[in-house]
């Protein structure tokens, strides 16, 4: 009897209407266009704009088209595993008011956080619950509202990041389809060269605080590069070679968009020409938890049944990995 695998059966995505260009940066910091696209590859990212508005509303939209694809409603959901640095509250989590403004009543759901991986850990996680049988359709969703955790007169975080998210059905598979490996890393070391200083408990908000600017992004993008260009390509190939892939077999890399440089040396570790790579990242820069689901919902007709994928992560901490999957449909 062949195994029951969690695959990916639909795919949804968002991205606000805002286009944050890098001419309209030059006018808020000290930067040039010259020098976002030499560093990162950038060219504009999308701003979610409105009073009130936070990462729960860019994943209902998501949700609602992998919905209309799928062919499903909020009844048919049993979970839905959120990961996204910016929860639109510390509690409750973002995942059970995506269920509360989807209309999602049978289902439970939590919060993943695990900065710019988060999305390869959610998906795992969530492939387990499909794989021992305990449920039939579970949503994973990757979002970010990067920009209300950025400081626009810090030119070396507020260029890289946008807003958008996406998401991603889980159903069983027994074709063989659907997700086969992956190899996930932490190293909470790595955090003094990737945070926010304060909002949590060991330092809670104050006057202070927020007047030091401690509520946004704090990188230190030279130490930050270095690990991520060895720890995402190191961990890419590695599941490569344990799943006897060839670059030859291997249909699509998608790499978190976090800065074009490190998307190079990850692809040139795996021998991948630049033609199997998913590259958003000059329009709507790192998405955080929302790069790698909006590569696949912008790429989703171009995948077909039996593709085999990579998806591989880097994000603050650190955590890294890379997940392989063997695509399940063909798109419409």
């Amino acid at each position: 009897m062949q195994k029951i695998r969690a695959a990916i059966t639909a795919v949804g995505g968002y991205v606000p209407d805002y286009v944050l260009t890098n001419a309209e940066l030059e006018t808020i910091v000290d930067t040039t266009d010259e020098w976002i696209q030499t560093r990162t590859g950038i060219l504009e990212r999308r701003i979610l704009k409105g009073e009130g508005k936070g990462s729960s509303d860019i994943a209902v939209e998501a949700v609602k088209e992998l919905f209309q694809k799928r062919g499903i409603g909020p009844d048919d959901v049993d979970l839905i595993i959120c990961a996204t640095t910016t929860p639109d509250m510390q509690f409750p989590a973002t995942a059970n008011v995506i269920a509360d403004k989807l209309g999602v009543k049978n289902a439970f759901g939590f919060d993943i956080s695990a900065a710019c991986s988060g999305f390869l850990y959610a998906l795992t996680t969530g492939s387990q619950f499909i794989e021992t049988g305990k449920y039939k359709k579970v949503v994973v969703i990757g979002v970010d509202k990067m920009s209300s955790i950025l400081n626009y007169e810090d030119r070396t975080t507020c260029i890289i990041f946008g807003d958008g998210g996406g998401a991603v059905l889980l159903e069983p598979n027994d074709e063989g389809n659907g997700i086969i490996d992956s190899e996930l890393h932490s190293d909470g070391a790595g955090r003094e060269f990737l945070h926010q200083k304060a909002g949590g408990s060991v330092k809670p908000a104050t006057m202070e605080t927020v007047m030091n600017k401690e509520h946004y992004v704090y990188q230190e993008g030279k130490t930050v590069f270095k690990f991520a260009v060895k720890n995402m390509a190191d961990v890419a190939e590695k599941v490569m070679t344990r799943n006897n892939l060839t670059a030859d077999d291997v249909s699509w890399l998608v790499p978190h968009q976090a800065n074009k440089r490190i998307i190079d040396a990850t692809r040139e570790r795996m021998g991948l020409p630049e033609e199997k790579v998913m590259l958003n990242i000059q329009r709507y820069g790192n998405t955080t938890n929302g790069t790698l689901p909006l590569c696949l919902w912008e790429w989703e007709k171009q995948l077909h049944k039996g593709d085999n994928i990579i998806l591989a992560a880097f994000g603050g901490g650190f955590t890294w990995g890379a997940t392989y999957i063997k695509w399940a449909y063909d798109s419409k």
